[in-house]
């Protein structure tokens, strides 16, 4: 519909659940609310024939400029971060993710990678959840308590993530207390979302992979399949039912059937839109205006309780800290709670933090950088001559830069004239300094010597048998003015490697010599 004809890079499980995901799309804007100009079946098989797969932490090569790697994100199965890279630029988009490892999902990971920008996700920008456990406890405990009195107990999901956290939790919880009150699921969708947590497991915690032979635990024994019929059976139950925000579908019909009954408990798992009935129920709204201006009055119990899989305000900057990226966006959040965590990473990392609107284009400036590859030989020698160098402190790399196939590298001088098949040739410095001296030239150097002898005590000064004087590879000669017969020449050169050294010298026989003793 976009008229995009390239390739569509997924992971395994996405590209696993993605056609089944957008059916039920198409299904329910189609079918049910009667949309036109929507997308069809068959568009959603030719769109999925362009998907290429890839693995978590694989560099894909999509061009000759642009790569892209994919990071787990631990949002739902098959929820992946990517790194999207052109030569040395590079930009992270988090998409959904969460820092905090759960009953069926791990926690989400990426490496240093530095990128210029990290675009996150800022759903949560000022929470900071409390602990699990207290959250599982008393999900537990409100649950038990509305079966007990004989209420019913409606638990609005989405089909994937909240809805396999929740189901392990009651599945271990009516395991252990023995209890026979009913679990249902909605059928369809959330049932072949399990299949698909069977077939890949790998993706799921270290819990859940390590006990996967003795027991799947995505094999519920008591968690069934949900038909309509049986929302209005007497008795208490727990039922699991789609959209989560109580905008649509199963969860709102099944909603509307057990509002008016006060031993009945809705309990709202995660994060609701502005707008939805879900959204409204927690702003403490009552009486709801629905289809054809029925007024629905809500008597029942409302709970929310956060088993989000969106990452917190901690796990947010536990993110940006592990990243290290050189500016920050934000997306996905409200205005005033993004602004908050805005200035909560600008003071904590020192970057750049950008929260556009919707729409807004952002202008980011970027340092222009080449990547050099270094001669393992070079690394170990700066190694051996110098102390350990710091992590993030700048240190001079001494050597010869070698362009071949766009690409560059540095090397040793010797490598460098090894490979290139060259001579070594050596590049002398000199510069005459003026002296006034009417003594014969032997004895002018040896002044020269006694001086230099006494004033450099850290460097090896040696007077040759040639009457010229040395310091390192800095070589002093002292020759009669060709016009001047009381003006003496000192002839001062050096190889480039002590310019230092060379220029230090020069300037300091240019103050002249002491007088020697009369």
């Amino acid at each position: 519909m976009v008229g995009y004809d390239g390739p569509i890079y997924m992971t395994h499980p996405t590209q696993a659940i993605c056609p089944i995901l957008l059916e039920d799309y198409r299904k329910i804007a189609v079918d049910k609310k009667g949309e036109a100009n929507f997308f069809t079946s068959q568009m959603i098989k030719d769109c999925m024939k362009k998907v290429v797969a890839v693995h978590l932490h694989q560099t894909v090569q999509v061009d000759d400029e642009l790569e892209i790697k994919a990071y787990y994100a631990g949002h739902v199965l098959g929820a992946a971060m990517f790194q999207i890279k052109v030569g040395s630029e590079s930009v992270v988009y988090t998409g959904d993710y969460n820092m905090t490892p759960d009953r069926h999902l791990g926690a989400a990971w990426i490496d240093k990678c530095r990128p210029n920008l990290l675009i996150t996700e800022s759903t949560y920008a000022t929470t900071i959840r409390d602990s699990k456990r207290c959250r599982e406890r008393d999900f537990l405990k409100k649950v038990h308590e509305t079966v007990e009195r004989g209420g019913k107990v409606l638990i609005p999901v989405f089909a994937l993530g909240r809805a396999q956290e929740l189901c392990i939790l009651l599945e271990t919880f009516w395991e252990r207390m023995n209890l026979k009150v009913p679990i249902y699921f909605s059928t369809g969708l959330t049932e072949k979302a399990n299949h698909y947590y069977k077939l890949f497991i790998t993706w799921t915690n270290q819990k859940i992979r390590k006990t996967f032979v003795q027991r799947n635990m995505f094999e519920f024994k008591h968690i069934k399949a949900f038909d309509r019929t049986f929302a209005d059976n007497p008795g208490p139950m727990v039922v699991f039912a789609t959209p989560g925000m109580l905008h649509a579908g199963q969860s709102l019909q099944i909603f509307r059937k057990w509002a008016g009954n006060e031993k009945n408990m809705v309990i709202m798992p995660g994060y609701c839109v502005q707008g939805t009935v879900g959204h409204k129920i927690l702003s403490g709204q009552r009486k709801l205006e629905m289809e054809g201006r029925q007024v629905l009055e809500v008597k029942m119990q409302v709970e929310y309780m956060s088993f989000s899989a969106h990452a917190d305000a901690k796990g947010i900057m536990q993110l940006v800290g592990q990243a290290e990226p050189e500016s920050v966006l934000l997306v996905h959040g409200e205005a005033k709670k993004m602004e908050f965590l805005r200035q909560k990473i600008e003071q904590e990392f020192r970057v750049s933090c950008y929260m556009p609107a919707n729409g807004e284009t952002v202008t980011l400036p970027t340092s222009p950088s080449i990547p050099v590859g270094i001669s393992l030989g070079l690394l170990k020698r700066e190694m051996v001559q110098g102390l350990l160098p710091e992590a993030k402190k700048p240190r001079l790399l001494h050597g010869t830069l070698i362009m071949k196939d766009s690409s560059f590298r540095l090397v040793s001088s010797e490598q460098a004239l090894k490979e290139l098949g060259l001579a070594e040739h050596q590049l002398r410095f000199t510069c005459r300094v003026h002296l006034q001296d009417t003594r014969k030239e032997q004895e002018t150097a040896l002044r020269v010597y006694s001086h230099l002898k006494s004033t450099l005590k850290d460097h090896c000064v040696q007077h040759l048998p040639d009457g010229s004087v040395t310091v390192e590879s800095i070589l002093i000669q002292a020759a009669a003015h060709s016009e001047d017969p009381g003006t003496k020449v000192l002839l001062v050169s050096w190889t480039y490697q002590d310019e230092e050294l060379g220029s230090f010298l020069t300037a300091l026989l240019k103050n002249g010599l002491p007088q020697a003793p009369s």
